[in-house]
């Protein structure tokens, strides 16, 4: 780079505080999501360049003043070195860390990184974490909540499957970025792919998947006055599954994993019965039985292999997927496979979803467990299978030896949680509002704001409500009143509840409109948990004549 140059020199000497919405406030309005490369892996970077649509500003990240204003559309690179960051602008460089670039009337964007072929745009601001070995830093989007779920709604549902469905996927995923299963990074909170949540920005936003994100603001699922972990999935193939039937303990990795009530199985029909002996299974995964899911693609499927090919798969997928514990006994590198004997299902959930199954071989008897671990060792043509729920029918010759092999399938993803497929179904052909899709794939949820705790604070939530009923419900010490403030209106609320109960529940239906609403809850003397409940007029009737009833 040359002889560096002191950046920044003279315009220290006009700090001025920037508009910095996106950083300057610590809350969970702010979401930290880590910005991959085009191929949507890595997140280390040694260098990128980025710029801003509009004038922007580089910032100090702890005083939040602005250190360097830029011109729109000028280069800002920024080079991993040992000793920290070196940031480079119109021909000057010095090394600074704790900096974030924000663009106030305009967007920043990422140079040569592309989303859906387009350049790369994200509302918020840039900042800049140097990895704790100084081997590379992360590029981290510190962006609005509502800004973050425009560039993910539209990109993990498609927009023709309706608004209806587009709402229930803006509460589906505000839960899950506000309550994650895992983090797999300290230095941020999700990042843009499969991995979290597809995010792809300002530049693929669309009309309709943002009206659905702001006609559901501040809107979160609810079970036991918690935020629930909304799981959701492309195709769950006409019958949901039951968390602990798919998914480990994130810290422990004890399989099955704890019960979470409102991930339960869920039959898209009443009369559906539970799918978890072999015969059940297979008459329902080799048919095209009338679902929610049945316009999906990988609403049912089918894999063939040959013995000697699927031997070679397995050669390959065994000692990878063993490292995650769940093939016992694990398959090393070097062990001798021998030849496939049989594929013999031992347990399946309500779904027919494969819980644990044997693979037996001239070698061994192999135990593989979960649904993701059985996916990814079912190889074809270097791609997993689309779902655990499977069938296997065996050829043999006529001495007994196994030949072939046919893996019949419903749905894509693990199936737990929200089939979106299914809400697509729901809002175009049932017409069904976006909170029956959701209490129809989250068994005994409420919808409401995010609980949050009052003491000696103002705290104020905004929300969006539909047509019908609302609540303040108070979860915690019992307190004789309330004062809250509803849309510029104050009031005192007596709050009564017996001994028994766990919360009360003040009705302020006639105070709050349909839209947009703020509430402002005052002080209190003893901390106490608050959130506004929803409390719509539905229809829980929604298995129409089209499903064969």
């Amino acid at each position: 780079m040359g002889i560096k140059v002191k950046l920044f020199s003279v315009i220290l000497l006009f700090f001025t505080l920037a508009f910095i919405p996106a950083w300057a406030v610590n809350d969970d309005a702010i979401v930290r999501v880590g910005i991959t490369d085009n191929k949507f892996q890595n997140v280390l970077k040694q260098q990128l360049t980025v710029f801003g649509t509009a004038d922007c500003d580089i910032c100090d990240k702890t005083t939040r003043k602005t250190i360097y204003h830029v011109r729109p559309n000028t280069d800002i690179t920024v080079t991993n070195m040992l000793s920290g960051l070196e940031l480079s602008v119109n021909g000057q460089s010095a090394v600074i860390n704790d900096f974030v670039i924000v663009c106030p009337a305009g967007l920043l964007g990422v140079k040569d990184l592309k989303r859906k072929g387009l350049q790369a745009l994200y509302h918020g601001a840039f900042e800049f974490v140097q990895a704790q070995e100084h081997n590379g830093f992360y590029l981290v989007n510190l962006v609005e909540l509502q800004d973050y779920l425009k560039g993910v709604v539209p990109n993990e549902m498609p927009i023709r499957f309706g608004e209806e469905a587009l709402k229930a996927q803006a509460v589906a995923a505000r839960n899950y970025v506000l309550t994650p299963r895992t983090q797999a990074y300290k230095e941020f909170n999700v990042v843009d792919s499969v991995a979290s949540q597809v995010y792809f920005g300002a530049n693929t936003e669309s009309d309709i998947s943002t009206r659905a994100v702001m006609e559901t603001e501040g809107i979160v699922a609810l079970y036991n006055n918690e935020l629930i972990l909304a799981l959701y999935s492309s195709t769950a193939g006409g019958y949901t599954e039951s968390y602990s039937n798919a998914f480990s303990e994130p810290a422990t990795k004890i399989f099955p994993a704890n019960v979470r009530p409102y991930l339960s199985a869920v039959p898209d029909k009443e009369d559906f019965e539970p799918l978890n002996d072999e015969e059940k299974a297979k008459e329902f995964y080799s048919a095209r039985v009338p679902s929610y899911d049945i316009e999906s693609p990988y609403y049912r499927w089918q894999k063939e292999w040959a013995v000697g090919e699927l031997e070679n798969i397995l050669k390959k997928t065994l000692p990878a997927q063993s490292k995650t514990g769940f093939v016992s006994p694990a398959f090393r590198d070097n062990d001798v496979l021998g030849k496939i004997k049989d594929i013999k299902v031992m347990k399946r959930g309500n779904s027919g979803k494969v819980i644990e199954l044997d693979l037996m071989t001239t070698k061994g008897c192999y135990r593989i467990s979960k649904e993701l671990v059985i996916r990814r060792v079912f190889q074809k043509d270097g791609i997993s299978l689309p779902s655990a729920n499977v069938i296997f029918e065996k050829k043999y010759d006529a001495s007994g030896n196994l030949t072939d092999i046919t893996a019949y399938g419903g749905g894509f993803g693990h199936g737990v949680g929200m089939s979106q497929f299914g809400a697509g179904y729901m809002s175009t052909k049932l017409k069904q509002p976006y909170y029956n899709i959701l209490r129809h794939y989250y068994k005994g949820i409420s919808l409401g704001t995010k609980p949050v705790e009052v003491s000696n604070r103002e705290v104020e939530q905004t929300f969006w409500a539909p047509v019908g009923r609302a609540h303040i419900v108070i979860v915690g010490p019992s307190v004789p009143k309330i004062d809250v403030m509803i849309n510029e209106r104050t009031y005192t609320f007596s709050v009564t509840r017996n001994l028994f109960q766990r919360e009360a529940k003040i009705d302020i239906s006639r105070y709050i409109d349909d839209g947009q609403n703020k509430v402002l809850f005052y002080p209190t003397y003893f901390p106490m948990k608050v959130y506004i409940e929803l409390v719509e007029s539905y229809n829980t009737n929604t298995h129409k004549s089209i499903m064969g009833d």
